[in-house]
């Protein structure tokens, strides 16, 4: 997906041409399911998502329906903060497990998923409105806002930059990622 981005972009052709990302692709090469729906989203080139799952454990493309909940809220966390899908949307290109001989399996299989990319939505939009992840983000990143920072995000800062400041300031003070409270926080709404 990355080499992609970069190649569309080399050659002038990201306002043509948007992604189809497969979340279970991602899975297949080690991120999580939603690694490069975020990423894409980020360079502007999310187009569409290609909704299925697969079992990290097996190590090959099972086009799963996406039955989990947590995975789904965040994608539409994603789709929310670019303001939809377009021009496609989300694509169920899945099958039925080999146990599930039903025809009406199949018939669940989008439904249930259907409703899990729902709830999804309905989560993300709540955490969106409540604010409270995002205003954690914003101060656990708020360096960013320094002069060094914000020289740092824009690409403009020199290891020059980087090492005066180190000297002025000495070593950083260890602060905690606070990973757990974080989950535990997104957790309340899934």
């Amino acid at each position: 997906m990355q080499t992609t981005i970069g190649f569309l972009k080399h050659y002038e052709l990201e306002k043509d041409f948007k992604l189809n990302i497969e979340p279970n692709h991602t899975t297949l090469a080690g991120h999580d399911f939603e690694h490069d729906i975020l990423f894409a989203s980020k360079y502007g080139m999310l187009g569409s998502i290609d909704s299925n799952t697969g079992d990290p454990l097996l190590g090959w493309d099972t086009d799963q329906f996406p039955m989990d909940s947590k995975k789904t809220t965040l994608v539409m966390g994603t789709v929310i903060e670019q303001a939809g899908l377009a021009p496609g949307g989300l694509n169920f290109d899945c099958k039925v497990r080999r146990e599930s001989t039903d025809p009406n399996d199949l018939f669940y299989g989008h439904i249930g998923a259907m409703d899990t990319f729902a709830r999804g939505l309905r989560q993300a939009a709540k955490i969106k409105e409540d604010g409270i992840l995002s205003s954690m983000l914003e101060e656990r990143y708020s360096t960013f806002n320094s002069e060094l920072g914000k020289k740092i995000e824009d690409g403009s800062a020199t290891l020059e930059d980087c090492e005066a400041y180190a000297m002025e300031h000495g070593e950083p003070e260890q602060k905690s990622g606070q990973q757990e409270l974080y989950d535990m926080v997104f957790n309340r709404y899934v």
